[in-house]
């Protein structure tokens, strides 16, 4: 049994790699391979203090939980699901039991739900995509920014880089975290003090504005 195991974590790792990470790379800045890779490690990481977990079906989850992206941002994480579960290669190396409780896991991924995964897999997926670095959070942002609002200004962006951070991370933002054994909470109260700080806010976002627009501060 455990060789099977082997070999079907084997075939996933390799499927994952050859047919899910490429697609990755059509979307935008803030949701491309780099992303994808970073859900997977946390979602790995979460799970190794879960033995209880089947390791493949987490893996297999953070690895589609932004595939729907192809369809749009709004819906997103139902569209996710419908992928994994139409997989042709998911439908033969796991159960109808497992690819529905896979599916219900990348539904709740998404941070704008505000309602408690249904399952374990939910939480572990939900808080890895929830890594909260402070300044790769805004570089995420105005990545997003640049790309679905390309008709703001400087000043266009910077509001609206505010305005999604204090709305998603502010004290009473809509984020909701879900795994005491996560550092996420420490580092949610860490970018909550940076918000507080304007001055400090507008030089991040001034240095990634550029480094992400090419384009110069003009004095």
């Amino acid at each position: 049994m455990a060789n099977d195991a082997a070999i079907v974590a084997e075939a996933l790792t390799a499927y994952v790699e050859r047919e899910i990470i490429p697609r990755y790379a059509a979307f935008d800045k803030a949701h491309r391979e780099d992303h994808a890779r970073m859900v997977i490690g946390q979602s790995m990481k979460l799970a190794a203090q879960m033995p209880e977990l089947c390791a493949d079906m987490v893996y297999a989850i953070a690895a589609f939980h932004d595939l729907g992206l192809a369809e749009g941002r709004e819906h997103h994480h139902t569209a996710s699901r419908r992928i994994l579960e139409h997989d042709g290669f998911i439908a033969s190396h796991f159960s109808p039991q497992q690819i529905e409780l896979m599916g219900e896991a990348v539904e709740d991924h998404r941070a704008s739900n505000g309602q408690r995964p249904r399952s374990v897999y939910g939480l572990v997926v939900a808080e890895a995509d929830r890594c909260i670095d402070a300044e790769t959070i805004i570089r995420r942002t105005v990545q997003y920014g640049l790309s679905h609002y390309p008709e703001l200004d400087r000043e266009g962006h910077f509001r609206r880089t505010m305005e999604h951070l204090k709305e998603k991370y502010g004290p009473r933002g809509y984020l909701k975290l879900w795994i005491a054994e996560s550092d996420n909470a420490r580092r949610l109260k860490l970018l909550q003090d940076m918000l507080e700080k304007p001055g400090l806010m507008r030089e991040i976002f001034d240095r990634t504005f550029d480094e992400e627009s090419g384009r110069s501060v003009v004095i």
